[in-house]
């Protein structure tokens, strides 16, 4: 007999389903079976389980679209075991994983591969993004029948922007054939050849090439206007600047089929946290302007960004542990995403609802995947969490194989108890 689960007076958040109070949630072979004041009365037991914990929220399983898994090819930063168990812990049952594998994701076997691998390990379920063009050089378009059949749930180019308007336009065209939204990440390549930052007041005092905003903007611009020529799914990955948010909400405005994604640390992180050439703040696109940070707040909270998305980047001391130039782009964000945007909650930047929804139902809908809820006869995909709980952000605690992150060593409010995919505890937090 598999173990029954009792959540016993707990916050229940889901935004999809209209579902905010103090109720009982019961789960019974891995479907949520009762919902409820009193759902819980009576449910006792051998094989019952009880979870009740004053203050506690439960919440659908998380969905992060933007995670590198770093397999195949660079297993010491990460693999797919490892990625699974820091995608549990910060609460995550459904992770992405770009193509920028080595080598690229761009073939049926590499696809199959990481589902397969996935599978076998159980837990966190992970769906791979391939590449749209081969090889990630921008120039010949992948047999994305072949790679959706395989188990691809979008195409992405990740850190290379699509460059070209031909290819982007064709890739848009073909892409929309198979349903399949194209991820781009927007950069205009040869306005930031050997840019290592931000181009602003930052870069000029810490005598660093900068990368301007409007690299960003540009790509934006005209990939909206080609989702609208074409019909496509157009996704933008990791949004930065206040420009890209002001043509996207205009997208939007004319029903263009365009959807976005922010990270944790854009919405967090300002260009000066770069100073003392701090290589953990070093990512792409990089950290920006206050300014840029108020509109992105402003966006997810409005909707126009539909999604968080952590753009998990692990590297290892020989990637960081460098002079700035030569550092690699990236931080880690699975494990911390949950505790550090609680902050823009208790703030009052972003409601529970909206938080919930950017974390849930809204990546589920932009890459086809089952909306988790919490209602009767849905799959047990649950995160409990302690939105009051203090902890610090130790390389002892994390799950990932790497470390690099500006939060290390810093106190961090809001902690993951326990994660549920289909009512089998994936991940439970240690007292």
């Amino acid at each position: 007999m598999s173990e029954s689960l009792v959540f016993r007076g707990v916050r229940a958040i889901d935004p999809s389903c209209g579902l905010d109070g103090l109720v009982d949630v019961v789960v019974e072979n891995g479907v949520i079976t009762r919902v409820g004041i009193h759902a819980a009365a009576g449910a006792a037991g051998e094989h019952v389980r009880v979870f009740a914990v004053p203050g506690a929220l439960l919440v659908p399983g998380l969905i992060d679209l933007h995670a590198h898994v770093r397999e195949p090819g660079q297993e010491y930063k990460e693999d797919v075991a490892s990625a699974l168990r820091a995608a549990a812990a910060g609460g995550f049952v459904d992770i992405c994983a770009m193509p920028n594998t080595r080598p690229v994701n761009d073939t049926r076997a590499i696809t199959e591969m990481l589902v397969a691998k996935a599978k076998a390990l159980g837990g966190c379920r992970l769906h791979p993004i391939a590449a749209i063009t081969v090889g990630q050089k921008g120039e010949t378009l992948t047999e994305m029948a072949d790679l959706k059949d395989a188990g691809a749930v979008a195409v992405s180019d990740d850190g290379r922007c699509v460059t070209s308007s031909a290819v982007m336009r064709h890739a848009l065209e073909y892409a929309r054939t198979f349903d399949l939204p194209v991820i781009q990440h927007c950069e205009d390549h040869s306005l930031t050849a050997g840019a290592q930052m931000h181009e602003g007041s930052v870069a000029t005092r810490l005598g660093l090439r900068g990368w301007p905003s409007v690299a960003e903007d540009i790509i934006v611009a005209r990939d909206t206007l080609l989702a609208e020529y074409t019909g496509a799914r157009y996704h933008v990955a990791h949004v930065s600047t206040r420009g890209a948010v002001r043509i996207l909400r205009e997208a939007k405005s004319r029903g263009i089929k365009v959807t976005a994604e922010v990270t944790p640390h854009h919405l967090l992180l300002t260009h000066e946290a770069v100073l003392g050439y701090d290589t953990a703040c070093k990512v792409n696109p990089p950290l920006r302007e206050p300014e840029d940070i108020a509109a992105l707040r402003e966006a997810l909270a409005d909707g126009t960004i539909d999604c968080i998305a952590t753009d998990h980047a692990p590297h290892g001391a020989a990637e960081k542990d460098v002079e700035f130039a030569e550092a690699a782009p990236g931080m880690i964000g699975l494990e911390l995403c949950v505790p550090l945007l609680l902050r823009l909650v208790r703030d009052g930047n972003l409601t529970y609802a909206r938080f919930i929804d950017a974390l849930t139902a809204a990546p589920a809908k932009v890459v086809g995947l089952p909306v988790p809820r919490i209602q009767e006869g849905a799959r047990a995909d649950l995160v409990l969490i302690d939105p009051d709980a203090h902890w610090t952000v130790d390389p002892s605690r994390l799950r990932s194989k790497s470390h690099n992150t500006p939060f290390l060593h810093q106190e961090v409010r809001g902690k993951v108890l326990a994660t549920f995919a289909s009512g089998v505890p994936i991940f439970e937090a240690s007292p």
